[in-house]
């Protein structure tokens, strides 16, 4: 079985890119879960979770990295295993330039070239011990989706937004989104959230999932930026399930750790669980020290150059 894995990656550290963005969706709010600076931030996570790949995973087959228009300074293009992606390669011109990955998660499937069985991950997530196939693949073949069990979840959130007037925040409401879908035609409703970490997809599934949910992806087609009526690419996850053609596992914080970068007892919890995998989340509540102490934490798990740097 070989096995790809595709990533998402923007440096929002670019000055052209930067007045690309400005020129279209305006200059980001600092506190905005949609358009914030630490939502494109790079702060050079991408060449440490391939270091985490390399070391703990060695068997992936290839890695693709989707971008709009750039390289990472760091990487070598000359290397086999590995291939950059344009936007224009696989999402419809209309909906170009796109700062919005919940979007263009719709349209990876369409790299040329990618596996039938295919890994996904953003560029903050990362491997912590050694991993086999069968950890993403079952023996018949069908993705192994972890989700974080969560059954009052959705009477948390009706609280809060009913009783305390908080509002849903941008995240949770395009994942209810998509769990509203997948219930509205298979009569199933699946309330686990995402693990934020490498998730298994079977391509020709993700292909055929994004034609029965072709109306509400074409409707979004024109939200550069997050828009509360998305639909998350979970609708991949809920839909397999609902066919039977996944395999639900829910995770631990000792198996997939969320690891929010601007609370410092998070690295704490870090060392106390080692997970198997881990991400390091960026959002509007990070400061530029809480990223360089991530950066600082990230070279000393990881010190060793991966084979797809210069």
């Amino acid at each position: 079985m070989e096995i790809d894995l595709v990533y998402l990656w923007v440096n929002g550290n670019d000055p052209q890119w930067r007045a690309k963005r400005s020129a279209r969706i305006g200059v980001p709010e600092r506190k905005s879960d949609v358009n914030c600076e630490g939502r494109y931030a790079d702060n050079d996570e991408l060449k440490y979770s391939l270091r985490s790949v390399e070391k703990y995973a060695p068997w992936i087959h290839r890695i693709f990295i989707v971008t709009d228009n750039q390289v990472p300074e760091w990487l070598d293009t000359s290397n086999p295993g590995i291939r950059i992606v344009d936007h224009t390669e696989i999402m419809p011109a209309e909906s170009l330039p796109c700062f919005n990955s919940t979007l263009i998660e719709h349209f990876i499937c369409r790299i040329p070239g990618l596996s039938e069985h295919f890994l996904y991950a953003n560029d903050d997530t990362f491997i912590n011990k050694p991993v086999t196939p069968d950890i993403f693949f079952a023996e018949d073949g069908f993705p192994v989706i972890r989700f974080i069990r969560s059954p009052f979840r959705d009477l948390y959130l009706s609280f809060r937004k009913k009783v305390l007037g908080i509002p849903l925040g941008n995240y949770i409401q395009i994942v209810r989104n998509s769990a509203e879908l997948v219930k509205k035609r298979y009569g199933i409703y699946y309330n686990g959230r995402a693990h934020h970490n490498i998730d298994s997809y079977l391509k020709s599934d993700y292909l055929r999932t994004g034609k029965i949910f072709g109306q509400e992806i074409q409707a979004m087609l024109h939200n550069r930026v997050r828009s509360a009526k998305d639909v998350h690419r979970s609708i991949y996850a809920y839909t397999a399930l609902a066919e039977k053609r996944g395999h639900l596992v829910y995770v631990t914080q000792r198996t997939s750790f969320r690891f929010l970068i601007y609370n410092k007892s998070h690295y704490g919890k870090m060392r106390r669980y080692d997970p198997v995998f881990f991400c390091m989340n960026d959002s509007e509540h990070a400061s530029d020290s809480d990223r360089q102490r991530m950066k600082a934490f990230l070279a000393k798990l990881f010190p060793e150059k991966s084979q797809f740097e210069k």
